[in-house]
């Protein structure tokens, strides 16, 4: 069963439980994040402290190391010096360097025998000569090792070839202590020769170690490079490997893979009682040694949340005590919400119901939301009073009436002015829709008359023109009209359109005017093929312009008569109204139909004209048919007569190539042709004659050289020329008696030569 609640009771309930849901979200958001930031802070804290310290105990190491590097340096110029002086200056320098660093166990080095004695053959042998302390003494000697093998350790860094850190080791002097060794390899030549080392007493760093305390309960430690506790203040794990007192935590976190790998990492561990503890760890790089060591703090986590529980009742009592004052004051403000409340929903019904008046209104002075939804609501009301009395006057056909609308977001009223707008429209459409209609009807009538005046004066251009421009001033209501009609003067080779017929204030008028393609209004129409419409024309403007003159009227319009792109005339009319738009549309489509009538009534009259002649070719053929009878007899005893006198021709020539030695040129001298009988006695083929000039091969008495020119200039200008030539040819000499014949064309120039030679070498 569902409960039905009042606003009081919804408000009570709702806004109180969302209110108090709201309240433990937010004090639980904030408590856990508090929680969490500072989890986060001492554990980035703790991370600081960690390198922190790991850098202090590195530069301590890594300043020891620097003194075995120097020395190391040092020491490889020792060549320049006898070695048993080197080896007192060595005890000498080691005392200074022990008595200014206390903190050192033993400072000593190894000098490969191969190195010190060239003869010496083995890979193994040294000198040691070290510094060392006993009960605060320094005492120092040399000695001979390593006779038979190098011991692991020192081949372990022979083999490293490199700066060293030696894994921690219980000290010889000082019982159960842990050292450590630095060492510094020396090479020479790429070879190498010997070390420098240090020992170190780790003991310091316990008393340093046991000093770090960030937290309550917590500790630090140091860790060797193999996970070997150096330092811790838990002293049962001293000098331990980690894998072995703590090999779950070990085995889990891979904490020894991380040391030596050097590593920065940290993680939290729950250990077998269920207590968490944090763990940071920080690598200590040792010169350039691959052995970093690593120091680490482990703090209970119950410390580093201690002060952020404390923060978590503190905030979870404040929230409820926040939440009990809520409570008042969402009952105060439920009763002042309601009361209003109820008043407007009793108005809202009785609008639901259709019930509308000015005593309707309400007014609620409290300034805020229910002042301003009462006012709202006064105005809901007089804007459907408003809306009431525009839909009544509608409903009486009143579309004039206008309405307010009470903002952009008014639908109602949007669609009220939408209605009166469709009912305004839809009345003046059907008033143009039959003025349409009348101008349709309009059109259709005039296309009907002008059709039955097209078709009963077809055959007659001037009448057809005096009924078409009468009937459209007419019809048009226009002041006066013209048709112009394409005239073509073929001889002239001129296009001009000329005045037919005019008609103007309900008389014919008798003008002669006529217009050149493009040339006034007429011209330009006819050239663009566009209708011309002129709405304002000067006073003076038809008497040059116009073809018709006499009046000044205010509109003038010109239509092509076009059929597809060709022009046969011109329509104008002038007015003192404006020609509307069906007018024009009237006009142009009247046009099309006289431009058809107007291509008929041409043809018609050309197939008359051509009638005609064609009766009069016919008559003329017939007497040219007798005369041409006459010519072909002619012709044909003249065909015969030129067929004789080619076979004489012919054999002519055939005598003349067969007697004589024949060649032609060009007017400038050239062989273009020669004959077959030329070419076997000069012995040479047709593509070795043809194209060269008449001087080639030719031999020339002194006299044909001066005349040369001037005989060449006779035959171009038709005179025949003779002479007696010598020719060598391959090494004969051919003389020869030739003629020069110039042939003419038709217009009687020169355009080859004709030679015709004999040949009288033998005959000399």
């Amino acid at each position: 069963m569902r409960v039905k609640l009042n606003i009081r009771q919804k408000i009570t309930i709702f806004i109180l439980g969302a209110s108090t849901l709201l309240f433990a979200i937010t004090i639980g958001y904030f408590s856990i994040t508090t929680k969490q930031i500072a989890y986060k802070n001492t554990t980035e804290l703790t991370d600081t402290h960690t390198d922190h310290y790991a850098a202090i105990i590195e530069s301590s190491l890594n300043s020891d190391l620097a003194i075995v590097r120097s020395l190391s340096n040092a020491f490889l110029e020792h060549q320049q010096i006898p070695f048993p002086q080197w080896q007192e200056l060595l005890i000498g320098m080691y005392n200074q360097v022990m008595a200014n660093n206390t903190h050192l166990d033993a400072i000593w080095d190894s000098w490969e025998f191969s190195y010190l004695d060239p003869t010496w053959d083995k890979t193994h042998g040294r000198w040691l000569h070290i510094c060392y302390r006993v009960n605060g003494k320094l005492l120092s000697k040399y000695e001979k090792r390593s006779l038979d093998k190098d011991p692991p350790v020192y081949a372990s860094l022979k083999l490293a070839g490199k700066e060293c850190i030696v894994e921690p080791y219980l000290s010889t002097l000082q019982v159960g202590g842990l050292m450590t060794s630095l060492t510094s390899p020396m090479f020479k030549s790429g070879k190498y020769v010997g070390l420098v080392g240090i020992d170190l007493f780790l003991g310091r760093f316990q008393d340093l170690i046991s000093g770090i305390k960030p937290y309550p309960e917590s500790r630090a430690f140091l860790m060797s490079n193999k996970g070997v506790f150096v330092a811790n203040p838990d002293t049962s794990l001293f000098r331990k490997n980690i894998a072995d007192v703590l090999p779950e935590l070990n085995n889990k976190e891979q904490i020894i893979e991380k040391v030596k790998r050097g590593e920065k990492f940290s993680f939290t561990f729950t250990n077998d009682e269920g207590d968490k503890f944090y763990y940071s760890f920080s690598p200590i790089e040792i010169g350039q040694t691959n052995t970093p060591w690593s120091f680490g703090i482990v703090v209970p986590e119950r410390i580093i949340l201690a002060e952020a529980n404390k923060n978590f009742n503190i905030s979870l009592i404040v929230g409820i005590i926040s939440v009990l004052i809520l409570v008042l004051i969402i009952f105060v403000l439920a009763n002042n919400i309601t009361r209003p409340i109820k008043r407007i929903t009793a108005l809202l019904e009785k609008l639901s119901k259709g019930h509308v008046d000015k005593s309707m209104h309400v007014e609620f002075n409290t300034g805020d939301e229910i002042s301003q939804m009462s006012l709202a609501l006064s105005k809901s009301i007089d804007g459907l009073i408003t809306k009431t009395n525009f839909a009544a006057s509608i409903g009486h056909g009143k579309l004039e009436a206008d309405l307010n609308l009470l903002s952009e977001d008014d639908v109602l009223g949007r669609s009220l002015i939408d209605m009166r707008n469709s009912l305004r429209k839809a009345k003046e459409e059907d008033a143009e829709r039959k003025q349409h209609e009348a101008i349709r009807q309009w059109i259709n009538e005039g296309l009907a008359k002008f059709g039955d005046i097209l078709r009963q004066n077809n055959d007659n251009l001037s009448l057809l023109g005096d009924e078409v421009i009468k009937n459209l001033v007419w019809y048009l209501n226009a002041s006066l009209g013209g048709i112009f009609v394409r005239n073509e003067d073929l001889k002239q080779d001129k296009v001009t359109f000329d005045l037919v017929s005019a008609f103007a204030y309900d008389r014919k008028r008798f003008i002669e005017k006529s217009y050149e393609l493009g040339s006034g209004l007429i011209g330009a129409c006819a050239a663009e093929k566009e209708t011309i419409y002129i709405s304002e024309v000067p006073q003076e403007y038809i008497e040059v312009t116009s073809g018709l003159g006499g009046t000044n009227p205010n509109t003038l319009l010109l239509i092509p008569l076009r059929i597809e792109d060709d022009v046969l005339g011109v329509i104008e009319l002038a007015s003192l109204k404006k020609f509307e738009k069906h007018e024009i549309e009237l006009a142009e489509k009247l046009a099309e139909s006289i431009a058809a009538t107007l291509r008929t009534v041409r043809i018609n009259h050309k197939t008359n004209e051509l009638l005609r002649k064609s009766q009069e070719q016919a008559e003329m053929m017939a007497a040219q048919e007798e005369e041409m009878r006459q010519n072909l007899e002619e012709l044909q005893a003249t065909q015969e007569e030129a067929a004789r006198k080619t076979f004489e021709m012919e054999g002519l020539i055939n005598a003349l190539n067969a007697s004589n030695y024949v060649m032609e040129y060009d007017s400038k001298g050239v062989i273009i042709t020669i004959n077959d009988a030329y070419l076997e006695l000069l012995g040479i083929s047709r593509d070795e004659a043809i194209g060269h000039h008449h001087s080639e091969n030719l031999v020339m008495t002194d006299e044909q050289k001066m005349t040369y020119e001037q005989f060449w200039s006779n035959i171009r200008k038709g005179q025949i020329q003779k002479q007696t030539t010598k020719v060598k040819m391959k090494g004969k000499d051919f003389i020869f008696l030739e003629t020069y014949t110039p042939i003419q064309n038709s217009l009687g120039e020169v355009y080859k030569v004709l030679k015709v030679a004999t040949d009288i070498t033998n005959a000399r």
